[in-house]
């Protein structure tokens, strides 16, 4: 199993997985720029200063919710979708692992009890936020690495 896993449905990248023993050295930016959640992997050696900064106030335009989840605890199958509902695969997500949800659908079935947190754009907007759809049954579930 690679440590970074991109699920992509032909050339559109639907997720981001960062598996927990992936690492490298300084920073590492694994989003394309133009994506409105942004995830970068830093790893500094002790000592290591990063100067002091505040964020600028920058306008930007935020079209689709993309949403990041770190799971702490357990483990989580992930089943994706295309835009148009169908079903590509499933993966599974345990502690320590990270996913950016970028595009497309998905749902999650939690196979051993799960604590995670998920970062989004805000604020909430209920269900106008979504489109609600059946999702594949488990004899149908293809799983990948």
């Amino acid at each position: 199993m690679s440590e970074l896993q991109m699920v992509k449905k032909k050339e559109k990248l639907l997720a981001i997985i960062i598996r927990d023993s992936y690492n490298c050295n300084g920073v590492d930016f694994l989003t394309p720029d133009e994506y409105s959640q942004q995830i970068a992997y830093m790893h500094h050696p002790k000592g290591k200063a990063i100067d002091a900064h505040i964020h600028n106030m920058v306008h930007r335009n935020v079209v689709f919710t993309q949403e990041v989840l770190f799971i702490k605890k357990g483990k989580l199958r992930i089943d994706f979708y295309d835009e148009y509902q169908d079903y590509l695969e499933s993966y599974i997500l345990n502690a320590g692992d990270v996913i950016l949800l970028a595009s497309g659908g998905h749902g999650f079935k939690v196979l051993d009890e799960v604590e995670m947190i998920e970062v989004k754009q805000g604020p909430y907007s209920g269900e106008a936020d979504k489109t609600r759809f059946d999702g594949i049954g488990e004899q149908e579930i293809v799983y990948k690495d």
